[in-house]
């Protein structure tokens, strides 16, 4: 056999197994492909989403497991953010009549230590001389609320004393030990501590800090940084003060009414309802809840049933009127997505958690939105 022919040979033998292999290459890749655009097209958009859904779903575990790992710190840096963000205007305020930079953010920490102070003396100095008579009266309305639920539901005094008992053994289990209480107010102290260092530096440097990321930032990075930038600490800025506001305005409204119907701790009561403000949804009926139990154990349920009326009328102009004219449109969240929020980060950080989720859901929100209409236009 001439060698020119053998050679041909084999070189058609190499192309036609080089083929043979490349259609059963390309048999085996269409296949997958063919069953899966055979699926009815349900079947593969439920398929898809379920698959996003795992991935979105195992990212927030690691990152919960990641906050709850590093939740001192965490809590530490979005009060800090929060305050940041609620305290800016003082700053801008010194620094517009020429204070440094950082005397001004100084004199900004030493204004909002000092109200604080001073609530706290005022508030007892005005009540420190009311507990001695509300134990009478709260002794009497126990009485009185125990008669009025044995006399108006079927329920017997047997009966209310052991769910009573049961309530407080139950309190009493989930009381945590002299151990984990001496860490968690070591953790809680070393937290507020770490939170005023850096409220500190961030209101002195924040600007400079934000100017010297943007300086590493190129092209339509840097715009599209700058704008996400701006629009999270807006959203800030507007949930903290408007909260604050808010949360001012359903303390007076309760307060009164409570010193009208002459409840006693009316000025507490009121403090507490301005702390629950800034736990949307949930705080606000804890701290109703709470005035209304007073006003049942000390004057009865008359006065508990006035109170609860104007605790509803309060939170009502609240959130109808109030919210909507002070928020704006800066902080867009659907109710039921705040107490999908609040509830997680009250498991995941307790009560510190539930503070500072709402601010970082809404910023997360604002600057998501942002990026996307970048998107959009850049399209």
């Amino acid at each position: 056999m001439p060698v020119g022919y053998r050679t041909a040979t084999i070189e058609e033998d190499d192309v036609d197994d080089n083929g043979t292999e490349a259609t059963a290459r390309r048999t085996r890749m269409a296949g997958p492909r063919q069953a899966w655009a055979e699926l009815p097209w349900p079947v593969r958009t439920a398929v898809t989403w379920s698959a996003c859904l795992v991935v979105v779903v195992t990212g927030l575990w690691l990152l919960g497991k990641i906050a709850v790992l590093l939740a001192p710190l965490a809590v530490a840096l979005a009060g800090t953010l929060f305050l940041t963000a609620l305290l800016d205007p003082v700053l801008l305020l010194l620094r517009r009549i020429r204070v440094p930079a950082a005397p001004a953010a100084l004199l900004t920490i030493l204004l909002l230590l000092g109200v604080l102070v001073g609530v706290g003396v005022l508030v007892w100095n005005l009540t420190a001389s009311q507990f001695g008579e509300l134990t009478q009266q709260l002794d009497q309305g126990l009485q009185r609320s125990r008669d009025f639920v044995t006399s108006s539901l079927p329920i017997t005094d047997a009966q209310l004393d052991k769910l009573l008992r049961q309530t407080r053994e139950g309190l009493s289990g989930s009381a945590p030990d002299p151990v984990g209480g001496a860490r968690t107010a070591a953790e809680v102290a070393g937290s507020l501590l770490l939170a005023l260092v850096l409220l500190f530096f961030l209101l002195k440097d924040g600007r400079s800090m934000w100017r010297w990321v943007l300086r590493r930032m190129t092209g339509p990075r840097r715009e599209l940084t700058a704008d996400a930038g701006r629009a999270g600490w807006r959203t800030l800025g507007a949930y903290s003060r408007g909260t604050m506001i808010i949360a001012a305005i359903d303390a007076i409204g309760i307060g009164l009414a409570l010193v009208l119907l002459g409840v006693p701790l009316a000025l507490p009561l009121a403090l507490i309802t301005f702390v629950g403000g800034f736990v949307p949804i949930i705080g606000a009926t804890v701290a109703g809840a709470i005035a209304v139990l007073v006003a049942l154990a000390a004057n009865g349920p008359t006065t508990a049933l006035l109170t609860l009326a104007a605790v509803i009328a309060v939170q009502q102009i609240e959130g109808n009127l109030l919210e909507p004219l002070v928020m704006k449109r800066q902080v867009q969240l659907h109710p039921a997505v705040i107490l999908v929020v609040v509830s997680a980060g009250t498991l995941v950080a307790g009560i510190a958690g539930a503070f500072v989720s709402v601010p970082i859901a809404a910023v997360t929100w604002r600057v998501l939105d942002t990026v996307q209409r970048h998107r959009a236009a850049a399209a």
